[in-house]
């Protein structure tokens, strides 16, 4: 005797199919009409018994006010939770209409704030108005995403004025120079400066799903330029340049600091340029007798 076939069915490989909020409010409009449990559960190809739970349930899916994007609702979605993300989506339309930078972290931060504001204001004292119910984990915030449609964008700020070609140029040139004169990568030095902002913020921000783009802002100019200068076999590197816009920081006076003893060679002005005057010092102080030395 064969032996009998087990179906998807029986195994238990079905997965549970889950119903929209907008389903189950046509179901019980459909059946305020007349139509009957058996005749419903034929229609949506469900149980009576999932039929009949529906209905027991009329008044609070009736009126029910999912959170934008949310079409099931289970026992997961709290109405805590569905009035937060309500609240969240509003509060990250005015920071877009601000002009302000919100990022996954402050976007999750402010989440769980308002979470625990509405567990605050929750009279019932059941399991799911527990504050530690919801972390506002990164899980949580890729479905938010999808649910609301906010979607991350980049700041532009002002245009590179890099000149691409005369960089090209000059590379060929320096090569060719090397090569005629005998140089060898002892004696080969380049400086360059970089500046820190360190008080910029954040360049990618989150808007919401009506906007495609986000309107360019400067960012603060609250930063140090160093000059940095190394040779090109890296066993010689000279004493950086430090500019700052003030020559006496307050921490300097609170610790005592003498700025001889620095490992950089400090000068300040308003903007923290290296200006010329810094660079020429810089190279006669500094850069002319360690090379000197060096070589």
């Amino acid at each position: 005797m064969r032996p009998k076939k087990v179906s998807a069915k029986d195994n238990g490989d079905r997965k549970k199919r889950m119903m929209s909020i907008e389903l189950k409010q046509e179901i019980i409009e459909k059946h305020e009409c007349g139509a009957r449990v058996i005749e419903l559960a034929k229609i949506y190809d469900r149980s009576t018994s999932t039929i009949c739970t529906i209905l027991k349930q009329k008044d609070a899916i009736k009126s029910a006010t999912p959170a934008k994007g949310t079409t099931i609702l289970s026992q997961l979605r709290t109405t805590i939770l569905e009035e937060m993300e309500k609240l969240l989506l509003v509060w990250v339309k005015e920071k877009e209409l601000a002009g302000d930078t919100v990022t996954e972290t402050v976007i999750c931060e402010k989440a769980r704030s308002i979470y625990a504001d509405l567990v605050k204001k929750e009279a019932s004292t059941s399991k799911e108005a527990s504050e530690e119910a919801f972390k506002a984990s990164h899980g949580w915030f890729d479905n938010f995403k999808k649910r609301t449609g906010i979607h991350s964008v980049v700041r532009h700020g002002e245009a590179a004025s890099a000149d691409v070609k005369a960089a090209d140029t000059y590379i060929q040139k320096l090569a060719a120079l090397v090569a005629r004169e005998g140089y060898i990568p002892q004696h080969v030095f380049n400086c360059d400066e970089t500046g820190p902002f360190w008080k910029k913020m954040p360049r990618r921000t989150y808007i919401t799903a009506e906007e495609k783009m986000m309107p360019g802002h400067k960012p603060m100019k609250n930063r140090l330029t160093l000059a940095l200068c190394a040779n090109a076999s890296g066993d010689c590197k000279v004493k950086p340049l430090l500019v700052y816009h003030s020559e006496n920081p307050r921490a300097f006076k609170t610790h005592k600091i003498l700025k001889e003893k620095l490992h950089v060679m400090w000068r300040a002005n308003a903007r923290a340029w290296v200006t010329q005057q810094f660079f020429t010092d810089w190279v006669n102080l500094v850069f002319g007798p360690v090379v000197k030395t060096y070589l």
